[in-house]
């Protein structure tokens, strides 16, 4: 399984990385038959990228031979059979990483002293990702996810277990003393550390909460500590295994509702921002506002995608083959902004169809 992108993994992967550091990027296809053209544009690309190293001057023949190496690893880790829409390689001297993303990503080698993250930037803001968080007396776990995928999160103390199992029950029960599940010490101790440490998960990557169980779990769990503006309850029980299918499943509703209400209320402060000349709309606006850092809200049509050429001043519509086109414009826009503080909402196709598919509320 590919690692799941976070906002720490990703300030990682910005970091200065010693010459030469390599990214390779590729679309790839979910299905048969557009799947089959995968593996030979693979090898294209790295053949491209040998090649480029081999004629570079600045790459020694040891640092030439250990960034080889390691390419050939991560081409041995990557999984074309279960391929999402765009694949992102890095190596540098002593190190490689494979990626994979929901997302369609433009086809280049780059090497530089820094990897080029703007694809998976843009990817892990596009991918809505939430915690869902799976209460009961006996189990409490974590799932990270996102639309089309959810994987259990095992790091910060979860998931939390503990037997049921009161060897002193018997009496209890005799003398009246047999507090219900939900009411005994233990059980809110435990619910306790379970609050604790989604603290810590959402102090490092905050994202919208579903909260999920029976009643009772859901309520203890409520009232032991507060919550994320936002989070979202369900009542139903006997997920803290999971599947995952089951997990994607209930909280497909919520996370639906969620989406809707952003994208009405990013609606909204674009209409509001018209009216107090801090609108920018089209990506000629946008792009400048985003190099200037004046975006504080930028929204983006969820599949939009072009292709231009960077005259300084303006950007003008071009085709892939042109030379000095830039087919990822969109995703720069969204690492400039982000790097200056934005936030960033992507929103169905056509919602922004009156302004060029992309719009931002700004700063001033």
């Amino acid at each position: 399984m590919y690692p799941a992108l976070s906002t720490a993994a990703l300030a990682r992967l910005r970091q200065p990385r010693p010459y030469p550091a390599v990214s390779l990027v590729m679309s790839t296809h979910r299905r048969e038959p557009d799947n089959a053209q995968d593996p030979v544009r693979l090898r294209n690309l790295l053949a491209q990228a040998e090649k480029e190293l081999q004629d570079d001057p600045g790459v020694t023949r040891e640092r030439r031979a250990d960034v080889l190496s390691q390419l050939e690893r991560a081409v041995a880790e990557v999984d074309l059979v279960h391929a999402e829409d765009g694949l992102v390689i890095y190596v540098a001297p002593g190190e490689h990483q494979v990626w994979t993303v929901a997302r369609t990503v433009p086809e280049r080698v780059v090497i530089g002293d820094t990897f080029l993250t703007r694809n998976l930037v843009a990817a892990r803001s596009a991918e809505r990702p939430y915690w869902a968080l799976t209460v009961a007396a006996d189990r409490i776990s974590l799932w990270d996810g996102a639309p089309e995928r959810a994987a259990e999160y095992t790091a910060d103390g979860f998931p939390l277990t503990r037997s049921l199992e009161d060897p002193d029950a018997e009496r209890k029960e005799r003398v009246g003393d047999l507090p219900s599940t939900f009411r005994d010490e233990d059980t809110r101790n435990f619910f306790r550390d379970a609050y604790e440490g989604l603290r810590t998960v959402l102090a490092s990557d905050p994202r919208p909460l579903y909260l999920i169980g029976e009643a009772p779990a859901v309520s203890l769990f409520e009232e032991t500590g507060s919550l994320p503006q936002g989070t979202a309850t369900l009542h139903q029980g006997g997920l803290g295994h999971g599947p995952e299918a089951a997990v994607r499943a209930a909280v497909a509703p919520l996370l639906a509702a969620h989406e809707e209400a952003v994208s009405t209320t990013v609606l909204a402060e674009l209409d509001a921002a018209r009216g107090r000349r801090e609108y920018a709309g089209g990506l000629d606006e946008v792009h400048q506002a985003a190099k200037e850092g004046r975006i504080r809200l930028l929204a983006v049509e969820e599949h939009y995608r072009t292709v231009v050429r960077d005259y300084g001043d303006h950007l003008e519509p071009a085709e892939a083959a042109d030379l000095d086109s830039r087919d990822d414009i969109v995703d720069e826009i969204v690492e400039q902004a982000l790097e200056t503080g934005a936030e960033v909402r992507f929103v169905p196709d056509d919602a922004l169809a009156d302004v060029n598919r992309i719009a931002a509320v700004l700063r001033y």
